[in-house]
């Protein structure tokens, strides 16, 4: 095909996308954000009056990339930070790469553009049962709303944040005080085990969304959200618990990946065994699971 236009390049790149998501190759929270960037970088085109691959240039991508947007609380954010910027690169230059693979442009308008630079990487911040005391204690300060809380109760069993978006009121065994979870691109399967706190707000959260309507329900996000619309959610309503506890401040980030290392530390606590850690947090990797749980492991040493 010649001469394609951005919009016949985005139906077919996004089948694609979807394509490798359902072979596993890319994760549908990735396929969500591309196709998201990518149809605001069609709508920026055309407000530029360009309808053509062939007609994209490396000014009108990466003013695009630039360009002010609006943040997950729909504020205006004039210049978008580095995340933004390569998330949107990222998504620009998938979408060119597989267009030139199907014969629908020759242009690459990223091709000689500097990487983005990467935000230092954090070890993340350690948190204690002290502060996850007061984690709980701030979020129940939504009730009788709950969902701050029950977001919180799924991160502790064990639920990373894109499975706690998921997660839904069929997933529940609340008399085994158990929550079941499809897992995600980079976890299994499995049955998580809920604290006597969570089962608590967990119930309460269920038992007000059926007061709604018949269900299924997800839990803590909105069934109208997007994979990746609804994973941002989960981060900024862990977000608004972690500030009104005091933890996260503008020199401390607390995230939900946090709490997922807290799990893993427990686990490893209490069964010695990095196995049940990965078996908890749904992972393949022994590697990853010592991770996660600051756990040397190869050579029995705790991580600093």
């Amino acid at each position: 095909m010649t001469r394609a236009t951005i919009k016949e390049a985005l139906l077919e790149v996004s089948r694609l996308w979807l394509h490798k998501a359902a072979a596993g190759e890319m994760s549908i929270e990735t396929v969500d954000l591309y196709i998201q960037v990518t149809e605001r970088f069609h709508r920026y085109a055309d407000a530029h009056h360009i309808s053509r691959m062939d007609d994209v240039t490396r000014d009108l991508t990466e003013s695009f990339i630039t360009a002010p947007g609006r943040d997950r609380r729909n504020n205006i954010t004039l210049i978008p930070g580095n995340s933004t910027r390569r998330q949107r690169r990222s998504a620009i230059a998938s979408l060119f790469a597989h267009a030139r693979a199907l014969g629908m442009t020759r242009a690459a308008p990223l091709l000689d553009s500097p990487p983005i630079k990467r935000d230092p990487h954090s070890p993340g911040t350690g948190l204690t049962g002290r502060d996850i005391e007061n984690l709980q204690f701030h979020a129940e300060r939504g009730m009788p709303a709950t969902r701050h809380a029950a977001l919180l109760a799924l991160l502790l069993a064990g639920l990373n944040s894109a499975e706690t978006a998921a997660a839904t009121t069929t997933d529940l065994d609340l008399p085994a005080a158990e929550v079941s979870t499809a897992g995600g691109t980079r976890t299994h399967p499995r049955t998580c085990s809920l604290n006597e706190w969570g089962a608590y707000v967990l119930g309460l959260r269920a038992a007000r969304l059926e007061r709604a309507g018949h269900g299924p329900h997800r839990l803590v996000t909105s069934t109208k959200s997007s994979r990746y619309g609804a994973q941002a959610s989960v981060g900024a309503g862990f977000n608004d618990i972690a500030r009104n506890a005091g933890l996260a401040t503008r020199k401390r980030k607390v995230e939900p990946r946090d709490i997922t290392r807290y799990v893993a530390r427990q686990v490893l606590h209490e069964t010695g065994q990095l196995s049940e850690v990965a078996r908890r947090l749904g992972l393949s990797s022994l590697d990853a699971a010592a991770g996660l749980a600051g756990l040397a492991w190869q050579n029995g040493e705790a991580s600093p």
